[in-house]
């Protein structure tokens, strides 16, 4: 398989484990606990961690049940990092903090804030907020950058085949 049809089964691979292990796998506690802040901080921290460590298992299966199908040789050492690498922004970027911050420096904050709760009000939050939006836009932004690091490292036969 060329590097560029690795890139995109990779990309594609990341992707779908990516919706289901932030959508499926994460349980709502870690949901509602991960982003703690003051006297929630060290709970929002493993809740964190929790959804990340099921979040990169299941990327790490779906990556190897793609490479099995389309017999393809991923770089062990460029997947690991390419993994370690996503586990880590999708940390960061979990906390919520982390991203509200990013979002109020790079002039998104008003674009963060829409669907939120307002101060006082019994709004109905929902899964069409801006934070929510930002958030995925950034996992995303993240997983082609892993799919680049493992199509990168693959080893190419004389032919172009893996």
């Amino acid at each position: 398989m060329s590097r560029t049809a690795t890139f995109a089964a990779t990309l594609a691979a990341l992707y779908a484990a990516h919706e289901v292990g932030d959508h499926w796998v994460q349980t709502h506690t870690q949901a509602c606990t991960k982003g703690g802040r003051g006297d929630q901080q060290r709970a929002g921290q493993l809740a964190c961690a929790r959804h990340v460590a099921t979040l990169t298992a299941t990327k790490a299966a779906v990556l190897a049940i793609t490479a099995v199908v389309t017999k393809t040789r991923l770089p062990l050492g460029r997947t690991l990092l390419a993994l370690g690498l996503d586990a880590t922004s999708h940390y960061a970027i979990d906390r919520r903090w982390t991203l509200a911050a990013f979002a109020d420096r790079t002039g998104k904050a008003s674009f963060y804030q829409l669907g939120q709760p307002r101060p006082g009000r019994d709004d109905n939050p929902s899964l069409g907020t801006g934070a929510y939006a930002l958030d995925q836009a950034a996992h995303t932004a993240c997983l082609w950058v892993a799919a680049l690091i493992i199509a990168s490292g693959q080893e190419l036969l004389p032919d172009g085949t893996t």
